[in-house]
């Protein structure tokens, strides 16, 4: 039986744990850290310290096997060296390949496309200079996920996300990363309004190194548990919305 801790600040690690159970049986025990969202809008310092005491906080409740930060803002910034930890990057790469302008675009919070990690990140990568990449804050897009008002009014998502990136994507962009994994709420509505970009969303990446890490150690059965700092009330009406009806517990950071 394998114990997958997954965490982000709020309704995110939704599109990475929904990956995880496609390809894998696993016992999932999910944090939403709503007590500190967003986490796009911290600065290095703060998300190391909330970062650091969130999985010390999962180890000790929980003794999970692994741990996925679901969330590609402290994945870049917060530098872990626990081995049981997978973090969320930006499928840079990936986006290059598919890419037939080489001309893509990074959509991620405030702190993540601003920050020099991201920066950093993607020289590993060693793109020739005729491959562009545009890095977007689209910290209003995730603020969309999280009140739920990519459910409750669509037609204002849609105009915020025209706003956002509409002059951008005038460019030659045909391909952008989900470098949030709030966005992935929001996949249909991006590709709705730009028919002629795609949209790279890194779960399905995430959900690999996972089953990589537990190897043949599965469980036999999907379970989940679910826990928030914030809200409880406000976030299981939030989550029966989206069709979750599991129990939310409050876990204190």
């Amino acid at each position: 039986m394998v114990k997958i801790a997954v965490f982000d600040s709020g309704l995110g690690s939704l599109s990475i744990i929904k990956a995880i159970q496609k390809i894998c049986k696993s016992d999932i025990i999910y944090f939403a850290d709503q007590k500190n969202f967003p986490y796009g809008k911290k600065s290095k310092k703060q998300l190391e310290i909330i970062i650091k005491q969130t999985i010390k906080l999962l180890e000790e409740k929980f003794s999970p096997d692994v741990i996925v930060i679901a969330s590609n803002t402290p994945s870049l910034m917060v530098k872990i060296t626990n081995r049981k930890v997978i973090g969320v990057n930006p499928p840079v790469r990936e986006a290059m390949l598919l890419s037939k302008t080489k001309n893509i675009a990074i959509l991620g919070t405030r702190a993540a496309i601003k920050g020099k990690s991201l920066s950093s990140y993607i020289k590993k990568f060693n793109f020739s200079k005729d491959k562009k990449i545009y890095k977007i804050n689209s910290s209003i897009l995730v603020d969309l996920v999280e009140s739920n008002k990519f459910i409750t009014d669509k037609v204002y998502c849609k105009k915020i996300i025209k706003k956002t990136l509409g002059n951008v994507f005038k460019n030659k962009i045909d391909v952008a990363t989900l470098s949030s994994t709030h966005l992935s709420f929001l996949k249909s509505l991006l590709s709705s309004e730009f028919p002629h970009v795609k949209f790279v969303d890194p779960a399905d990446i995430v959900a690999s190194k996972v089953l990589a890490k537990i190897k043949n150690n599965k469980s036999k059965k999907n379970t989940i548990k679910i826990f928030t700092s914030g809200n409880v009330k406000l976030f299981q009406k939030n989550l029966y919305k989206l069709g979750i009806k599991n129990k939310v517990n409050f876990l204190s950071t």
